[in-house]
């Protein structure tokens, strides 16, 4: 086995996006506001900082406030607040606007941001790298370490120069240890190395079952007659006619806007603990059809396991296979 070289840090982060960098950014004033000095580092898998995140958003700078006070007067990318927020019902052919009276509340965006945050993320970066924190882009940790006694102590970044067959090229070189004191993990809603944790240390033995998404982006550059900077539009409807879900479209800059659209998952979610009744502790999938099962399956309303199991063990046995 290549003997990899290792590095050692108070705090390991990783995940450059927006919630690593400010655990890095957190971490480091109260280590100043303590006297104390903390070695922090942050591992981002994409080329560059913000590279993997696409996403228009509309962000209320309350975080910020408490994050960087100051956050104005540092050249941030909060520069478009957002002046006209809609909500449209959509069909194929029309559009219908809802009145602001019967917006709900969290989807008025007063006193918001409309920002492009793989341009927040480089912001975030910057401050960061000021208060000392060392950030290493294109370095994707593969590996979680473990002391002896099953803590976690690290990561590992991946091996370089690997050909397909599993050979090492010329240019081969091992991946990294990184120590840490304490890891923080902020990979999104799907990282591998969680995934793994998750499993290892039953975190989700207490929660309900997650749900995802799925969503679509795109950046696009429109003429200004045809443009309200600092506009954001919020819709339902069309054309989802079976799922649920909506869109999204922000103006960001004078002729640059961001659109998305997504839906909930209709994808079967893993929802089973292993059972002696269900074959390998296989899925059995949240939503259920009707003309298949013979009704909603029963872990949608909060029933156990076990209780789902007894009531459709044929439907587990056709996830097992």
């Amino acid at each position: 086995m290549t003997e990899r070289e290792s590095m050692a840090y108070d705090v390991v982060v990783v995940g450059g996006g927006p919630a690593g960098l400010s655990a890095a950014i957190r971490l480091k004033q109260l280590a100043a506001k303590a006297e104390r000095e903390i070695s922090v580092c942050v591992l981002e898998k994409g080329s560059e900082i913000g590279a993997h995140i696409l996403s228009g958003a509309v962000i209320d700078p309350k975080a910020l406030d408490e994050l960087l006070p100051d956050w104005k007067d540092r050249g941030s990318p909060l520069t478009m607040p957002v002046t006209d927020n809609q909500h449209w019902f959509l069909t194929k052919k029309r559009k219908f606007g809802l009145p602001d009276m019967l917006t709900p509340p969290f989807m008025r965006n007063r006193g918001t941001y409309s920002v492009s945050l793989g341009n927040v993320c480089r912001w975030l970066a910057g401050q960061a790298e000021e208060l000392g924190v060392e950030i290493f882009p294109g370095f994707s940790a593969s590996e979680i370490l473990f002391t002896e006694d099953g803590a976690v102590r690290g990561v590992a970044t991946g091996d370089m120069g690997v050909a397909r067959d599993g050979s090492h090229r010329a240019d081969y070189q091992p991946g990294i240890e990184l120590h840490a004191r304490y890891t923080f993990f902020a990979e999104g809603a799907r990282g591998h190395l969680t995934k793994r944790l998750t499993e290892l240390f039953n975190l989700r033995e207490k929660s309900g079952p997650q749900v995802f998404g799925l969503g679509v982006k795109e950046l696009w550059d429109i003429p200004a007659d045809k443009h309200q900077p600092g506009r954001v539009i919020h819709t339902q409807g069309w054309p989802l006619d079976d799922a649920w879900g909506g869109g999204s479209s922000t103006t960001r800059t004078t002729t640059r806007s961001r659109s998305a659209s997504s839906s909930r998952s209709i994808t079967p979610t893993p929802i089973c603990r292993r059972s002696r009744k269900c074959s390998g502790g296989r899925p059995i999938p949240q939503y259920v059809p009707r003309s298949r099962a013979g009704g909603a399956c029963p872990m949608a309303r909060g029933q156990s396991t076990k209780a789902a199991i007894r009531r459709f063990p044929s439907l587990c046995s056709r996830a097992a296979r």
